[in-house]
């Protein structure tokens, strides 16, 4: 076991799935050289030349387009978005070509390709490098979509997601990336937690909380508090968004028969809104109050002085919690 921060832990794991598979390859912008924004790839392209390891122009579209070409010709390229808001200009190659190309060929084409966003707030960045766009994606058909919120997941899912033959989102969370914890860096791949399932991280018997990404930690912070006045919270985090482990939610809410679902993007047409309408349908008679959701609030993420107001924190997730015991 080592002591590892989340983004060295993505370091470790794009680092192991390089070593494994030669067909691996990264590319983005400032990613070689520098070793990224975040210095997730540090020390990458040192080891694995610049044929591997590729800086790129600052064109997230020609950066997809290159990678889906590359993925057609039996190549497994990560592509590094440098933060989430400039992911748009690339949207027209994931949305039409990589995620439909399988489907349109009937299978025949396989385009393993990983879309890598840092994601979030809390970082005190400047406009356009704190959004949330997991929706966006999410309602894509053919992509996979996936969060991770810790170090021992990012070591292992940033593995299975360059191993999967499908296309794949992963968001990062940026404000996470200096959290610690032990990882196994010698754990073999068939002892990881499956790649699109959720996990319970805290048991709890009244109330259900749904979260990933940067948003785990919060939610259990608010279970560790809402603990203080006599309520057991279960903490699921989702880890998988598209598809979304509905087995493991269902079964916690109907135990529970309370659930507060946490995301950092607008609450409006959010990821929340699909998660409680299942919910609704599958746990109806189970529920003691209605699916109550916590979130950014519908106006473009703030300057970075005001977006200690925008971000649910622990008074908002609480507020949440004591509406879904009051009815």
């Amino acid at each position: 076991m080592t002591t590892l921060t989340l983004a060295k832990a993505m370091n470790l794991g794009l680092r192991k799935a390089m070593e494994d598979d030669p067909k691996v390859l990264i590319m983005g912008e400032d990613i070689g050289k520098l070793g990224g924004v975040f210095r997730v790839t540090d020390g990458l392209q040192k080891d694995f030349g610049e044929d591997r390891v590729i800086d790129t122009p600052l064109a997230e579209s020609g950066i997809i387009g290159t990678a889906i070409g590359l993925a057609i010709r039996g190549y497994r390229p990560v592509c590094e978005i440098q933060f989430d808001g400039f992911v748009f200009p690339a949207a027209d190659q994931i949305i039409t070509q990589l995620a439909k190309m399988p489907l349109r060929s009937l299978g025949k084409l396989k385009l393993p390709v990983v879309v890598r966003i840092p994601c979030g707030g809390g970082i005190g960045a400047v406009e356009h490098h704190s959004e949330s766009p997991e929706a966006y994606f999410t309602h894509t058909a053919g992509l996979r979509v996936v969060a991770c919120s810790n170090p021992v997941d990012a070591y292992t899912m940033i593995q299975q997601a360059v191993r999967s033959d499908d296309p794949v989102i992963f968001f990062e969370p940026k404000r996470r990336y200096w959290d610690k914890a032990e990882v196994d860096t010698s754990s073999a791949p068939d002892t990881w937690h499956p790649f699109d399932t959720g996990r319970v991280v805290r048991q709890g018997a009244d109330l259900t909380m749904l979260a990933y990404g940067p948003m785990v930690k919060t939610a259990l912070e608010a279970a560790n508090a809402a603990a203080e006045e006599g309520r057991s919270i279960e903490v699921v985090d989702l880890r998988s968004l598209n598809p979304v482990d509905m087995p493991l939610v269902t079964e916690s809410v109907r135990k529970t028969g309370r659930c507060v679902i946490v995301h950092e993007a607008p609450v409006y047409s959010g990821l929340g809104g699909e998660l409680a309408a299942r919910i609704t349908e599958q746990c109806f008679y189970n529920l003691e109050a209605p699916v109550l959701r916590v979130g950014g609030f519908s106006t473009p993420y703030p300057p970075s002085r005001l977006e200690e107001h925008y971000l649910p924190d622990l008074d908002r997730v609480l507020d949440a919690v004591d509406r879904a015991f009051g009815y």
